[in-house]
C-alpha cells in the first residue's frame, strides 16, 4: 500500500499529477477541491456554504476542509492506497495526518509565483460537463467551446487576479511551514513542476523508486 501527499500552488499541476499516479498504480485520487466542486454542482447543504464563501471572495476554512478530508478517509476504499492534494493545510493538520496514515512521501510540485499567475489566468471550465482546459496547453479545437459537449467555457468563479493573490498569500503562509515539518522526517521529495506533465511525472517516478512512466 502507498499513501502519498501531493503538495504545490495552484495551478502547479497537482491534479495532473495525481491523476497519472492514481491510474497507473491504482491509488485512489482524493482532491479537496473536486470533493468541493461536487458538492456545489450537486446542491448540497455543504455545497451552498461553500458557494456564499467563494462568492464572498473568501476561502473555504481549515475546520471544513479538515472534517471533508476525514469523512472521505473514513469511506476506506483505497485498497492499494492513495494520493491525496489540497490537505493538510497547516501544521496541526499535518501533525494529524503523520500520525494517523504513516504516509510514504510528500511530493511537493514547485512553481514560481509568476508562473502561478500565467497559467492559473488561464484556465478555463466547460459550464455544461466540467471539462478543464488551459489556453496555454490544452487549448479546445473551437474557441469558447468544449471539445466534448460544445459547452461554452467560462472562468473558474474564483479564478480572478483578486482571488488568485488572495490565495498566493495564503498558501505561502500556511503551507511553508506544513513543508519544513515534513522535510524534518525527510518525506518531501521537490520537482521543479515549471516541464511538461510527462517529465514532471518521470522525475517523481524516479525520486520515489515508483515504476518508470509510460505515456
Amino acid at each position: 500500500m502507498r499513501k502519498y501527499v501531493i503538495m504545490g500552488v495552484q495551478g502547479s499541476g497537482k491534479g495532473t499529477q495525481c491523476g497519472l499516479l492514481a491510474a497507473d498504480l491504482d491509488l485512489v485520487h482524493i482532491s479537496v477541491g473536486d470533493i468541493f466542486r461536487w458538492h456545489v454542482k450537486t446542491h448540497t447543504k455543504l455545497g451552498a456554504q461553500v458557494k456564499r464563501i467563494v462568492a464572498a471572495g473568501e476561502l473555504v476554512g481549515d475546520d471544513m476542509v479538515e472534517n471533508v478530508v476525514r469523512d472521505r478517509l473514513q469511506q476506506h476504499d483505497w485498497n492499494y492506497g492513495f494520493v491525496i492534494d489540497g490537505f493538510p493545510r497547516n501544521r496541526k493538520q499535518a501533525e494529524f495526518f503523520l500520525e494517523s496514515y504513516d504516509i510514504d512521501g510528500v511530493i511537493h510540485l514547485d512553481l514560481p509565483d509568476e508562473e502561478v499567475w500565467r497559467r492559473v489566468l488561464a484556465r478555463r471550465l466547460c459550464s455544461r460537463c466540467g471539462m478543464d482546459y488551459n489556453l496555454i496547453a490544452h487549448r479546445p479545437s473551437v474557441e469558447g467551446r468544449c471539445d466534448v459537449c460544445g459547452g461554452e467555457l467560462v472562468s473558474r468563479a474564483d479564478d480572478t487576479p483578486d482571488a488568485l493573490a488572495t490565495r498566493l498569500r495564503e498558501y505561502h503562509g500556511k503551507i511553508d511551514p506544513v513543508l519544513e515539518l515534513f522535510r524534518g522526517k525527510e518525506f518531501v521529495t521537490t520537482v521543479d513542476a515549471r516541464a511538461d506533465k510527462t517529465t514532471v511525472q518521470q522525475t517523481i517516478r524516479t525520486r520515489l523508486d515508483l515504476p518508470a512512466y509510460v505515456p
